[in-house]
């Protein structure tokens, strides 16, 4: 093995310097001094030394970035301070209402403020330990992130080791990760092209990348970190936060130039309105701008509500709002089933971006905002990501408006719509519809349904886009040639597929009944369904009125049941399950008198000897019901370890409670 000369191992220091300076110049400064071919040059000598002498490879080379192997989950990171949130103001009122608490908090009448943009992305921390990068995290819920520690190396605007001399031994830094708007549309066109589902707007794609387990896929992604703030920073002496980004920017972070420093409250106004005129020429998303008290000392004094800081604020745009004509309302079926009335639009652009499509959310918001075909509405991106319909301009209207009708039948496959009692949601009851069948299918598959064990949600996705299954009843007449279609498909695989394909034709009929997905019907409903009415055929020709009578059936579940067996697509996709194989069964679980008949228990803390759907099943079987919750009605609640609330409840109600012996012993008699 041969070792690097000092001449080679000089070279190598000067190329990581020399990559290091051209990265701060283009990501960070925006001033780039070569072409990419040059930087290419540079890159792939670099790579080829170390190559050649991998002693010769540190952990902040440029080459480092990225090839790490997939993650199979994120580890959890807890921040050394909370990454707080910011209280919003939507108006002027409410901003000037935040400056009067600052002022009569702190008592001091000229309070200095730091204005900078609200950028639309992921907010981030990265931590530096003796000037090198060492941790990234997400902020999460603010006290905890993720570890996108590989995923950030990624990101060529964050430094891997941070410039000048006399860098404190431990920094943290904030920031956010954005996409830009042109590289969002870019990739967008890409996606599209390659059949892959769009981002809805780049912070959905910024953050989506962030959160890539593979951090290959994240470097194939244009991401940048704008940085805004510390979390600790010991060692260093920092008095306001107006010289934290400019120390910030020393260290080689991309901070952004439209920073201000604001001593009169009228200039945060005017700034507001400056920025709010120049965000459609900005080249990423900005959704407002944030305010914060410059003096460190201040902020400490003025401390924290909750999670959110007094001394600091966001001051948010209002949603972009524009005038159009709708050309006709037609109604898309979600994956869930639900019906959504959406606006086909004459297109006009809206913050920015084409909008030719509005949702109007569900019938009743239809009739109340009473949109109809021929209008002229407004409409807004609301949140600046999702168009929807505000308002109709009556005074436009010609008299040719035609008023929308919800369809009784799905546009997708025909099967009757339904809108339970209470709900404002129509939804299809159509057991195979195109539109719900991935959802549909996973379900079925899925443990305490069909339990088909290895049969996921990607697997079910690929065999519908494929047209290899249409229906829950195509899953048992496949064979190996059509499993071997699929990408990742080996011959193992498919036979294992198969097998426990084949294993789950003869199912509980509860677990037959939950796997049908019928609206309202949760496995513990199935349960009481199979035992009441012991076949599939016999449930299928109840009355509502009959259903009711069940105790636990009320009368929307009812409802729900009599329109899955009434559905004739449904019928016959029961029919394809008969044909295929799968055995309808007969319940024989037969109730015993016992202590427990017509007892109500509640099951609370883990057990020992059982698990709580074992324990479920046998209270079941001796003719007591369990319920989730204490009432005045409860006979017992049995508690397990570590009880939860439900043990309070029962010594407040007064309910008998009992331990596991105890509950033990009750049974075995």
């Amino acid at each position: 093995m041969t070792h690097p000369d000092k001449k080679t191992a000089g070279r190598v220091q000067a190329l990581r310097d020399e990559i290091h300076r051209h990265n701060h110049l283009y990501y960070v400064l925006d001033q780039p001094e070569v072409s990419d071919a040059e930087y290419d040059r540079l890159l792939d000598e670099l790579a080829s030394l170390e190559k050649k002498f991998p002693e010769l490879v540190t952990p902040d080379s440029p080459t480092q970035r990225v090839g790490a192997p997939p993650l199979e989950e994120f580890k959890t990171v807890r921040h050394s301070l909370p990454m707080l949130s910011l209280n919003k103001a939507t108006s002027e009122p409410e901003f000037l209402d935040f400056h009067r608490r600052v002022v009569e908090l702190s008592r001091v009448d000229e309070i200095r403020y730091v204005v900078e943009p609200k950028f639309d992305g992921l907010a981030v921390e990265v931590v530096y330990r003796e000037g090198l990068f060492s941790l990234g995290s997400t902020r999460g819920d603010g006290a905890v992130g993720e570890d996108v520690t590989l995923n950030l190396k990624t990101v060529k605007s964050i430094p891997l080791r941070l410039r000048g001399k006399g860098v404190p031994e431990r920094i943290e830094v904030r920031g956010e990760v954005i996409m830009n708007k042109g590289d969002f549309a870019k990739l967008n066109r890409e996606r599209e092209n390659s059949g892959d589902p769009l981002f809805a707007n780049p912070r959905n794609a910024a953050a989506g990348s962030v959160r890539q387990l593979d951090s290959k896929v994240t470097n194939t992604r244009p991401l940048t970190m704008f940085a805004h703030g510390t979390g600790l920073l010991p060692g260093k002496e920092l008095s306001n936060h107006w010289d934290t980004l400019a120390y910030l920017k020393q260290l080689g972070f991309k901070v952004s130039g439209h920073i201000a420093l604001c001593t009169k409250i009228d200039q945060v106004k005017d700034y507001y309105e400056k920025i709010l005129n120049l965000r459609g020429e900005l080249p990423y998303e900005i959704d407002g701008i944030v305010i914060k008290v410059n003096d460190y000392d201040l902020q400490r004094r003025l401390g924290e509500i909750s999670r959110s800081p007094r001394w600091a604020i966001a001051w948010k745009f209002p949603a972009q709002q524009e005038h159009t004509v709708v050309k006709d309302i037609i109604v898309s079926v979600g994956r869930t089933g639900a019906l959504t009335p959406v606006a086909l639009l004459e297109p006009v652009r809206v913050a920015g971006v084409e909008v030719s499509r509005a949702t109007l959310h569900n019938e009743d918001e239809v009739r109340k905002k009473d949109v109809r075909i021929g209008d002229t509405v407004v409409i807004q991106r609301a949140g600046d990501v999702i168009p929807e319909v505000v308002k109709v301009i009556e005074t436009k209207r010609t008299g040719r408006e035609k008023p929308f009708i919800m369809p009784d039948l799905c546009p997708v496959c025909g099967s009757k719509v339904e809108r339970p009692e209470g709900e404002a949601v129509h939804r299809c009851t159509g057991l195979a519809c195109p539109a719900q069948i991935k959802e549909h299918l996973a379900h079925f598959a899925s443990k305490g349904a069909m339990d088909i064990d290895g049969l996921g949600y990607k697997f079910l996705e690929q065999m519908v886009d494929k047209g290899i299954i249409h229906d829950q009843a195509d899953l048992f007449t496949l064979t190996k040639d059509n499993l071997m279609n699929m990408d990742r498909m080996g011959d193992k695989l498919a036979q294992n597929l198969l097998d426990a394909i084949d294993q789950s034709r003869k199912p509980g009929l509860a677990n037959l009944i939950y796997a049908l997905g019928i609206r309202n019907v949760g496995e513990h409903l199935a349960t009481v369904l199979a035992r009441n009415f012991k076949t599939i055929d016999n449930l299928a020709n109840q009355s509502i009125e009959d259903l009711t009578q069940v105790h636990e059936v009320g009368p929307i579940v009812a409802e729900s049941i009599y329109n899955f067996f009434h559905n004739t697509k449904n019928l016959k996709v029961l029919e394809k399950l008969k044909k295929g194989g799968v055995v309808f069964p007969e319940e024989k679980m037969e109730s015993r008198e016992s202590s427990l008949t017509g007892k109500t228990l509640v099951l609370t803390g883990g057990l020992d000897s059982m698990t709580r759907d074992e324990a479920r099943k046998i209270i079941e079987t001796l003719g007591g019901r369990v319920s989730s919750s204490v009432s005045k009605k409860t006979d017992f609640v049995v508690a397990g370890k570590d009880p939860g609330s439900k043990y309070a409840d029962a010594q407040r109600l007064g309910v008998k409670t009992l331990n596991e012996d105890e509950f033990k012993k009750m049974i075995e008699k």
